[in-house]
């Protein structure tokens, strides 16, 4: 196993995703952004959490991935922020949030951003959560189902049996003796920029790889929910194409046609995107034009009776 393809797996592993839904009448005009950013910090369940708002508009929740902090998303920030008010937080232990002395869960971590958003004001948001991110976005629609209205989950997973042969090896591997082979890390150097302790770096890898180690599988739970979801991967992802298929349909998408008038469709969406890997997807453009029309509510096509009515 190759140190990097470790640092590289876990920087981003361990996501969770759901489908989504389109009304029109859910259409909202875009946001003007703001060059203003708010930064700020909200002290909850012993973890003194890191956050910054960008922008105006609807709320938007963005949750990075594991080894990871807000500023991976800075190549699509400012195309989300234009439409969106973005609050980016640095969950527990990553970026310029302290890791505290709790192990780390999604189920913890969801229920503290459901608390730190209702500090902002915000009983209920949209969500955008990347691989780690994804996992803690997922639970947190699982867990306060009232706090989030659109999901979109990127490169995550509803359980750990969907990663192609040897990714799991990885995950069990993880462990604070990393630390010292992965200093010329862009993982290591983006966490030393803006940790607060930069010798808690093995203890987080520790952390980690403690969480990652154990089993999970929440089918049963995504089955359960109502809200509108959003699963976007790269063809090139840690996750087999099956499995992916497999998460959306449990969200009940993929089971018939959708009809000539979108009769049948889905409230949920899958979407793979071609050239795209699962460590490179949260930078790319096309996450952000992919992801914000679900988001906003909004369609880009009418219905063939629309376009055949339209034209006579």
């Amino acid at each position: 196993m190759k140190l990097l393809d470790l640092a590289l797996w876990a920087c981003t592993a361990i996501a969770v995703a759901l489908p989504a839904a389109v009304s029109a009448a859910e259409t909202r005009p875009a946001a003007k952004i703001s060059a203003a950013v708010t930064k700020g910090r909200q002290k909850i369940d012993g973890i003194d959490y890191y956050y910054e708002i960008h922008g105006k508009g609807e709320p938007l929740l963005l949750l990075h991935g594991g080894l990871g902090s807000t500023d991976m998303f800075g190549a699509v920030l400012p195309q989300l922020a234009a439409h969106r008010q973005v609050i980016a937080v640095d969950y527990q232990g990553h970026g310029r949030t302290p890791l505290g002395d709790r192990p780390f869960s999604c189920q913890a971590n969801a229920d503290d951003m459901t608390a730190l958003v209702a500090k902002l004001g915000h009983p209920q948001v949209d969500v955008l959560g990347y691989s780690l991110g994804g996992c803690v976005a997922l639970r947190m629609a699982i867990q306060k189902p009232a706090s989030v209205r659109r999901l979109a989950l990127v490169s995550a997973a509803y359980s750990d049996e969907g990663f192609y042969p040897g990714i799991r090896a990885q995950q069990n591997g993880l462990t604070a003796a990393a630390a010292p082979m992965m200093k010329d890390t862009p993982m290591y150097q983006s966490y030393a920029a803006v940790a607060p302790n930069v010798d808690e770096f093995p203890r987080l890898l520790d952390t980690l790889g403690d969480f990652m180690r154990a089993h999970f599988d929440w089918s049963a739970e995504v089955k359960q929910l109502k809200l509108p979801v959003m699963l976007v991967y790269g063809d090139g992802d840690m996750y087999r194409p099956e499995y992916m298929v497999k998460f959306y349909q449990l969200l009940g998408g993929g089971l018939q046609d959708a009809g000539w008038g979108r009769e049948t469709l889905s409230q949920n969406r899958l979407a793979i995107l071609p050239d795209l890997t699962h460590y490179d997807i949260f930078a790319s453009p096309r996450l952000a034009t992919t992801v914000l029309p679900f988001l906003d509510g909004t369609k880009d096509v009418k219905s063939w009776a629309e376009q055949v009515e339209a034209a006579h």
